[in-house]
């Protein structure tokens, strides 16, 4: 298994469900309103929902030097290869900082790890972690990137950079890039086609032709559903 089929199965198995959920575990006292939301361009989002995300999207948290380190890092954990492309491609970097802002218990471990990783530059290398050579990148990733085989005083890199490989992982399995590379053929938003026909020969069944206009409504496909 390579790198890439072992962050699918990282994703898949584990953190994936639990940052999302956590993600979209919004307590704000506007997102617990119910039944105040109406339909919005784009994404069926509620109007306070809209909002708080409007405002989030609307911060920066991360300089233009710590988001240009994180896209490193992300293309150092997720490169471009034969079946798409790299995680930076995906906008890993963009989702990581809405991580940071939406959850904001991120935000010291990845701003403290991209300091940590500033200052370990600068004694082996003189240099920041975007200024070193790719080589010189990779000497120090390989150190933090295997938490079984760190030294001890590498600890702090470890955390910083399993939690940098879980939102990368997260990221790009989750963006429209990622789940073509997995190959996903389940249920796509606003499109069933019904169950498969030789599914419903196998087991005998059929669709009844009166009822089949009412249970597939191709014309509604695509649509973003509105709030009562």
């Amino acid at each position: 298994m390579d790198r890439r089929e072992s962050l699918k199965a990282l994703t898949i198995g584990s953190f994936s469900v639990g940052t999302i959920l956590t993600a979209c575990n919004d307590k704000t006292p506007a997102a617990k309103e119910k039944g105040t939301g109406d339909k919005l361009p784009g994404y069926g989002r509620t109007e306070p929902e809209a909002a708080r995300d409007a405002a989030l999207m609307a911060e920066t948290f991360f300089t233009a030097a710590e988001m240009k380190t994180i896209t490193v890092l992300t293309d150092i954990i997720i490169p471009a290869d034969e079946h798409s492309g790299s995680a930076s491609e995906a906008k890993v970097p963009a989702f990581i900082e809405f991580m940071a802002k939406d959850q904001p218990q991120f935000k010291l471990p990845l701003r403290g790890g991209l300091r940590w990783l500033d200052v370990q530059c600068m004694k082996r290398y003189n240099n920041g972690f975007t200024d070193c050579t790719p080589q010189q990148q990779l000497e120090l990733v390989d150190q933090i990137a295997y938490p079984e085989q760190a030294k001890p005083e590498m600890s702090q890199g470890v955390a910083f950079f399993s939690l940098m490989r879980d939102l990368t992982a997260n990221g790009f399995f989750t963006s429209d890039m990622g789940i073509k590379d997995i190959g996903y053929k389940g249920n796509v938003a606003n499109e069933w086609d019904g169950v498969p026909a030789d599914v419903l020969q196998q087991y005998g069944l059929a669709y009844d032709e009166k009822l089949l206009p009412q249970y597939l409504k191709m014309e509604d496909r695509g649509k973003i559903m509105t709030w009562d």
